[in-house]
């Protein structure tokens, strides 16, 4: 039974599940400008699915379960950059074989990129991926049986009522901001998030620390102070604070590579060039290469990127999706849009190319580090639940590619059914697309981005965990101290009460909460993309 993973009607059910989250992903994406996780979902969602059908295990669960959520970040780097092209021209003309180019190029890479990189930040840096954890810890706890599921599930109630308080009877606000900081620009506050305070709580609060850190120096320092001194006004400060947290993500991508990824590159790489050589990785990667050749002809003849930005496209996505990697592992935080507007700026910046194709380079980048981040929570479970690394990668195929194909279909079903001036309105705010299209002339602050780029690289070569510095930096500060809250009670019971996190009732409690929230927010999701279809 152990041996007993990588089945047909798990890759059935993980596929059908895919369908559905991208679905309702890509709605909730446009509408509400953002993705929830759907790890927690799936996990119950496969367990109980796989249970009914008898004769399961852990490992076949955690397999389906990665199949099945590998969609629903793949329809999120599509609906954060693709509708910026009609926002800036609505008569644009998008073909169905571009998206699909795009996207499943997209997926192509991200797919190479985990296989690539799974060992090193999974089991070498081993980073938190507190998502990851959560989920683990949700799966050996239900399968124990123990009196710990009744702490879970308790736990998990709380916060699935709270959000459906929050978000479907908005009896409750998501948010509480500072009337007198917004004046400068600053979302001071909290959200009321218990995800988010968990994430805190299962990191830790040192990497939660100099994430707060990072957003104190953004609104306190540069938003605030800065205009306070006469430094620069309100506009010059909102570019500051953007261009520098951009300048830290960056220019940790580039310490990664440095310290990491290139010194160990025949350990990593080795399998793409050397016969019967696996290195770091758990399949022969000798055809990635080849598929990448074939995507640099396919991006620059279906999609008309040209041949030198689908060069940078596919470099840009191998450091964008170790960011996003090192990102998700550290704060559970997988800014795709940013990654994609980094190499979109990188692209231009060498090349003449059009507005359309800079959006394409965009979401190829977007959907890549979607895919990339979702799954490490799920490779994650995998590593602590000692699941088959190759099985799991084939279920990210299958569900990567299920999700890929009906992203694009259902972008392609609002664009029929609403029109392009839907996207940026009322109807499909699609926010995140937005700052893409805002984007595509530059990094507005270009020494403050160099100022960070050299800083981060510097930091992350010392092992300070500069990319939750520039998460800071870059988010609105509510975000950063909903997460310190959370980082700042680990804090306290670590120091006060060491129990009760070593019998596990904290990472239980907050794995409840993180779950309760997810899932119902997905399951939020899913009504809103059918009352659209409807």
């Amino acid at each position: 039974m152990s041996n007993r993973q990588l089945t047909v009607r798990g890759l059935i059910i993980g596929s059908l599940g895919s369908a559905v989250l991208t679905m309702s992903s890509m709605f909730i994406a446009l509408k509400l400008s953002s993705v929830p996780w759907p790890i927690m979902f799936v996990v119950l969602m496969s367990m109980f699915v796989l249970k009914l059908c008898g004769h399961t295990n852990l490992q076949e669960i955690n397999v389906t379960q990665t199949a099945m959520s590998a969609g629903a970040m793949v329809a999120g780097g599509l609906a954060f950059t693709i509708p910026g092209i009609w926002m800036l021209d609505p008569g644009a003309h998008v073909s169905l074989p571009q998206l699909l180019a795009v996207t499943l190029g997209g997926v192509a890479l991200g797919l190479i990129f985990t296989a690539l990189f799974r060992k090193y930040f999974i089991e070498t840096k081993e980073l938190p991926y507190a998502m990851g954890q959560a989920a683990a810890e949700t799966l050996q706890v239900s399968d124990k049986g123990s009196k710990k599921v009744i702490l879970l599930f308790a736990s998990m109630a709380a916060a699935g009522i709270f959000t459906y308080l929050r978000d479907w009877k908005m009896v409750i606000s998501s948010t509480l901001i500072s009337a007198r900081t917004a004046v400068y620009g600053s979302m001071m506050g909290i959200w009321l998030s218990p995800m988010l305070m968990s994430i805190g709580y299962i990191i830790g609060p040192v990497v939660i620390g100099v994430w707060f850190l990072g957003a104190l120096i953004g609104d306190l320092g540069i938003l605030m102070g800065g205009v306070e001194l006469g430094l620069w006004d309100s506009a010059a400060a909102a570019d500051i604070k953007s261009s520098l947290g951009i300048g830290l993500m960056v220019g940790t991508g580039i310490g990664i590579l440095v310290k990491g990824i290139i010194p160990k590159a025949r350990d990593i790489f080795g399998s793409m060039f050397e016969k019967n050589r696996l290195g770091d990785n758990f399949i022969n990667m000798r055809w990635a290469p080849l598929l990448m050749i074939i995507l640099i002809f396919v991006f620059t003849t279906v999609t008309h990127m040209g041949v030198i930005p689908s060069i940078i496209t596919i470099l840009g996505t191998w450091l964008t999706t170790s960011m996003s990697a090192q990102c998700v592992g550290q704060s559970g935080i997988n800014p795709m849009e940013i990654f994609g507007i980094i190499i979109l700026i990188a692209a231009k910046a060498v090349t003449d190319m059009g507005q359309t194709e800079a959006f394409f380079v965009a979401a190829v980048v977007a959907v890549a580090c979607g895919l990339v981040g979702d799954v490490m929570n799920d490779f994650k479970v995998g590593h602590i639940l000692h699941t088959d690394p190759k099985a799991q990668w084939i279920g990210e195929v299958v569900g990567g590619m299920v999700g890929g194909i009906v992203s694009v279909l259902i972008l392609f079903v609002i664009l029929k059914a609403y029109g392009p001036e839907a996207f940026g309105s009322e109807m499909f705010p699609a926010a995140q697309a937005s700052a893409v299209a805002a984007m595509v002339g530059g990094i507005s602050n270009m020494t403050a981005f160099i100022i960070g780029l050299i800083a981060a690289a510097i930091l992350y070569c010392v092992n300070f965990p500069v990319i939750t510095l520039g998460l800071g930096v870059y988010l609105p500060f509510y975000m950063s101290a909903t997460a310190a809250i959370g980082g700042a009670i680990r804090f306290i019971t670590d120091r006060f009460a060491p129990s009760f996190e070593s019998d596990g009732k904290g990472t239980i409690i907050a794995s409840g909460l993180l779950g309760g929230e997810s899932i119902v927010g997905v399951i939020i999701a899913i009504y809103y993309a059918l009352q659209i279809i409807a």
